[in-house]
């Protein structure tokens, strides 16, 4: 298995020197494979005659990425150990290699359910904070769990038509932050919806405890992100990650290796994919 983490670690590496924002991508893939029926591997499969994949699901569609590194991962893992490694634990690894530590022994799903995929358990951008919790609390994930997790929002980027409404209609956003945000994003749906602007304006490319400062001065990209900063149960957190980045740290490599363990596929259950992309 050491083999396989070596692979991985080196496909990973390779891609996010090439462009950095791709650990973000495979971190948010991880997220959203894990939110339906757990961490099974089922986001990484096509469309068949029999199912219908979740990547065509509203959160996922036009929006994840990531996929063909996992590919890649997969290639080359099958090429050295042969029917060891999960795409499950693929997309696991990876997301260490992106940012932490997890636990792995997953195995990958033979079918996929659009339907859930597309009927909110995964919290859009749009969320209140009260939608937030009970979206997390459904997977077993405390409202702790959930400020730690949100902080993966320190790296990458979104698009436009996630955040279009928070820069022009909310009040609990920095002005001048609104307005520059503004400038890349117009007000009028269908125009520059897929324009990209970074989750962490101070520094997007860095794993690291600012996106919680962003939220102190309202200027959190998304409506979902600054609903934990906002007057609400979850301001202590925020304010104490702000200042303490160990506690951060702790409390996310907690949240994610318990995320890690929803509902995993094991022992004689799904199998072990040769192609991430469909069922063997």
């Amino acid at each position: 298995m050491s083999k396989g983490f070596d692979i991985v670690k080196s496909v990973v590496k390779s891609a996010i020197a090439k462009e950095r924002r791709i650990g973000a991508s495979i971190v948010r893939l991880f997220f959203h494979d894990c939110f339906v029926d757990g961490c099974d591997g089922s986001l990484l499969l096509d469309d068949t005659s029999s199912f219908r994949g979740e990547k065509t699901a509203r959160p996922n569609n036009n929006s994840l990425r990531g996929f063909e590194v996992i590919d890649a991962i997969k290639s080359k893992v099958e090429a050295a150990c042969p029917g060891v490694v999960s795409c499950a634990d693929i997309l696991t690894i990876s997301s260490r290699d992106s940012v932490l530590i997890v636990k792995f022994g997953r195995r990958d799903s033979r079918t996929a359910n659009f339907t859930a995929a597309n009927n909110g358990v995964i919290p859009a951008p749009t969320s209140n904070l009260s939608n937030l919790i009970s979206t997390f609390q459904a997977q077993g994930l405390s409202a702790k769990d959930m400020v730690a997790l949100s902080g993966a929002h320190t790296i990458g980027k979104a698009r436009c038509t996630t955040f279009r409404d928070h820069i022009y209609n909310d009040s609990n956003i920095d002005r001048s932050f609104a307005k520059t945000r503004q400038r890349n994003c117009p007000r009028t749906s269908g125009s520059g919806d897929n324009n990209l602007a970074v989750l962490d304006f101070r520094t997007s490319t860095h794993f690291d405890n600012n996106y919680y400062k962003n939220l102190i001065i309202k200027r959190g990209l998304l409506h979902s992100d600054q609903q934990l900063f906002n007057g609400g149960s979850t301001d202590s957190l925020v304010r104490t990650y702000s200042q303490n980045s160990k506690a951060f740290d702790s409390d996310f490599v907690t949240a994610m290796i318990k995320m890690g363990n929803i509902k995993p596929l094991t022992g004689s259950k799904g199998e072990i994919r040769k192609n991430c992309r469909r069922v063997n």
